[in-house]
């Protein structure tokens, strides 16, 4: 991923392009024509002196000046979503701003850190710099979706309101084909958020390769028992952290029988389809198979700190037997203890 004052948005996998075919002008406007634009005024209505009006209010056209473009200059694209890729944060997003609040003020720090880090490695011009705020130079964007080249200023800040830590991003200025142009809401929105996806996909990555590193270097073995949740439900207890038990999954859960489907760190969910697996691997790992049938099930797993809980749910939502869960345990324990041989 090339930054360096231009961003490619084609090249970005966190990026939902468009499917459509045909030039940059296609991909945005409506395939119809725009003869409405040529609609007459309308009139009041001309009665007779002694008619006596009545007007349904269902089809009551709203009064007053409204905003926006018309024909040609409405963009029909999907409006840019910012991705959870920050477990427990939320995005709010007003006035064309995207701000994301997080859990933690050390969360909110390495956030920032993240930004900052990502500028200096991609060359991204700073034009004001504080310890809560950022100001850049201009930055390219370079899109399939677009004709000519955009240019955009961001300014970020850390923020923190009523015992919440947040991180925000604004569009400040902006240029198409070299020329500087006010800053429609449309763009606004659309590029604040694609710049919000680009921290938080590094912030993820990041994350993920701190995770591996833990995992390969502090767990060999993850103590795994029965307990049970904050709210007293039976659970399995992993003693290891979140992020190191999530990254174990892809290797964990296939080898007991289930074949992942569908991943969702940020809400701690994995869906999977078990199937059981022959009599060699149970004779192999040295325990009596689960009395688990098969079909599609989903893993709900919650941080704990230092430890992780995991609870399954059967295709419907509903809870797995408590029997289910214990005998589950023995099995990963001993495909954990098997893996880190």
């Amino acid at each position: 991923m090339k930054f360096s004052h231009q961003l490619v948005l084609s090249s970005l996998a966190v990026f939902v392009l468009s499917a459509c075919s045909g030039s940059a002008t296609q991909r945005r406007q409506a395939k119809d024509d725009f003869e409405y634009l040529n609609t007459p005024e309308m009139q009041q209505w001309k009665l007779p002196a002694d008619a006596e009006p009545q007007f349904y209010p269902n089809y009551q056209i709203p009064q007053g000046e409204f905003l926006g473009g018309i024909g040609r200059e409405v963009d029909i694209r999907p409006p840019q979503q910012v991705l959870e890729l920050i477990p427990g944060a939320r995005a709010e997003r007003k006035q064309g701003e995207t701000t994301l609040w997080l859990l933690r003020e050390d969360e909110a720090e390495k956030v920032w850190q993240t930004a900052l880090k990502m500028t200096q490695e991609e060359n991204i011009a700073i034009r004001e710099q504080t310890e809560t705020h950022m100001e850049t130079d201009w930055v390219t964007w370079v899109s399939e979706d677009e004709d000519v080249e955009l240019g955009a200023r961001y300014q970020i800040d850390r923020v923190a309101a009523g015992g919440r830590y947040g991180f925000r991003i604004s569009l400040i200025d902006w240029r198409e084909a070299g020329k500087v142009v006010p800053v429609s809401m449309t763009n606004k929105e659309r590029y604040n958020a694609l710049m919000t996806n680009l921290v938080t996909a590094r912030y993820d990555l990041d994350l993920r390769e701190e995770a591996a590193r833990q995992a390969q270097q502090l767990v060999k073995r993850i103590p795994i028992t029965m307990g049970s949740d904050r709210s007293g439900f039976p659970v399995i207890i992993a003693r290891t952290s979140y992020n190191v038990l999530w990254n174990r999954l892809p290797e964990l859960l296939p080898e007991i029988g289930f074949t992942l489907e569908e991943r969702n760190q940020s809400q701690g969910t994995v869906k999977a389809k078990y199937a059981e697996p022959g009599d060699e691997f149970w004779t192999e790992i040295g325990v009596e198979p689960i009395a688990l049938p098969p079909g599609s099930y989903t893993f709900l797993f919650g941080d704990l700190g230092n430890r992780t809980s995991i609870n399954i749910t059967d295709s419907s939502g509903k809870p797995v037997e408590e029997k289910f869960l214990e005998d589950m345990v023995p099995v990963l324990v001993a495909t954990a203890d098997k893996q880190a041989e």
